[in-house]
């Protein structure tokens, strides 16, 4: 049966244009950068991007995505007009052209056939659901963090990632950051002796569950608030949530605000303690930290901050945000978002030397970014895979469980579930308002 044109992807009128013969005959006019020249990847190389949800976070990330050379994002999705049109001035601009689709509803992004992959950087509260019909709808998945709201939406969408065979990327960036490699590389060579201990900074945890008050609805074209909200429970609308002050409230947002920093950060000590196929056994909040234990006997500390951006007792302040710590019974290693390292013993700083002076940042997604692209051609899985985002997320959710429930938890990291504790496993899930539920 003929395709429709209308449904002809890239790669099918190139397909076509070449076994008809036309390739010697491309007229004069045609841009070098449709031949691959300029430092831009062919066509045929190029992977297609949509973005489903466009504020300041996407918006960063979308930054270092327009840097890949094989890289072209061709559509937007948001729920609301301004930021569907500030997406589509970013990416014209980029371009020179004014090719930049958009869309209100996400669905109508992912219909089409010729988007190869989807960042997801909506609210918390739509990552999972959006990921997880993304790679249904046979889309590649980069999401931003938390990439699930309960430990039951990080299973739904690792096992939908490995069902569909679609290649997944979490935004844990700091896994593709020079300065926390090395950090880990050190953890993992035996120079601090025995790692016994890992301690990943997180936001102190908090639940609000108050509303802000009503307000009339917009339209329906300039907010799309019943899409806005999705899966969360339906409340009123008020303009503070969707410019950005939805965080905090439990309805919107993920693990009491642990999974802010700490999907970051107990990544990291996850790795740290060669643990991305398990996650600690015990889970038990204590004062302003909550500990946990891994069964190989390894400590995760999750140390509570009263301010991300604030004075951190305890830690090397220079380091910056999202630090972590690595000790050993013969030393430890300490780094952060501003690119420093700080070591003991002293000695050690010599092996470090050309990672300190490199000095990345932990905020920068090019590099993260560049291994997702990677893997979309290979197939391989990324840094930050599906599996390795439903470990150290579970282990997130799990540390927030226990800070909520005031007691001690025991967890089976094989089953997933808590041990002896009917309450704890009911709290694994929540329900999702229909339709949004997937």
């Amino acid at each position: 049966m003929r395709q429709p044109i209308e449904k002809l992807t890239r790669r099918d009128v190139l397909g076509r244009s070449l076994a008809a013969g036309t390739a010697a005959a491309i007229p004069w006019f045609v841009p070098a950068s449709a031949l691959g020249a300029e430092g831009k990847a062919a066509p045929s190389e190029r992977i297609t991007l949509g973005v489903i949800g466009i504020g300041p976070r996407a918006t960063y990330d979308l930054g270092g995505m327009l840097k890949q050379p094989d890289c072209q994002c061709v559509a937007i999705a948001d729920v609301q007009a301004s930021r569907r049109e500030a997406g589509k001035q970013l990416v014209d601009k980029h371009y020179g052209n004014k090719d930049c689709a958009t869309y209100r509803d996400f669905r109508e992004l992912l219909a089409r056939r010729d988007i190869d992959a989807v960042l997801v950087a909506t609210g918390d509260r739509w990552h999972a659901p959006a990921s997880i019909l993304a790679a249904k709808a046979g889309k590649d998945v980069y999401s931003e963090k938390p990439c699930g709201l309960t430990i039951g939406l990080c299973q739904a969408l690792d096992d939908t990632i490995r069902k569909t065979g679609r290649v997944f990327q979490a935004g844990t960036q700091r896994r593709s950051v020079g300065n926390f490699q090395a950090a880990v590389r050190l953890a993992h060579s035996g120079k601090l002796g025995k790692l016994h201990t890992v301690v990943a900074s997180v936001y102190t945890p908090s639940i609000e569950t108050t509303w802000l008050p009503g307000e009339p609805t917009p339209p329906r074209e300039v907010v799309d608030w019943d899409l806005w909200l999705g899966p969360a429970p339906w409340r009123p609308y008020n303009r503070r949530y969707v410019e950005g002050g939805w965080r905090g409230y439990w309805d919107f947002d993920s693990g009491a605000r642990l999974l802010d920093w700490g999907a970051h950060t107990v990544d990291l000590c996850q790795w740290a303690n060669r643990a991305d196929d398990t996650m600690p056994v015990e889970y038990e909040a204590s004062g302003k930290t909550i500990n946990a234990r891994y069964a190989n006997g390894v400590k995760l500390v999750l140390d509570c901050l009263e301010t991300p951006f604030g004075k951190r007792p305890g830690w090397v302040q220079a380091l910056g945000t999202c630090p972590v710590r690595f000790i050993g019974d013969e030393g430890w290693v300490e780094t952060g978002d501003s690119g420093g390292i700080e070591v003991h013993p002293a000695s050690l700083k010599e092996e470090l030397k050309d990672v300190i002076a490199k000095r990345e940042v932990g905020l920068d997604v090019s590099s993260h970014a560049r291994n997702f692209f990677d893997c979309v051609k290979s197939r391989k899985p990324p840094a930050a895979n599906s599996q390795v985002m439903r470990r150290s997320h579970i282990a997130c959710h799990a540390a927030a469980l226990a800070w909520i429930l005031n007691r001690k938890l025991k967890f089976d990291p094989v089953k997933e579930e808590f041990i002896g504790d009917d309450e704890a496993n009911g709290l694994r899930t929540r329900p999702a308002r229909a339709p949004w539920n997937v």
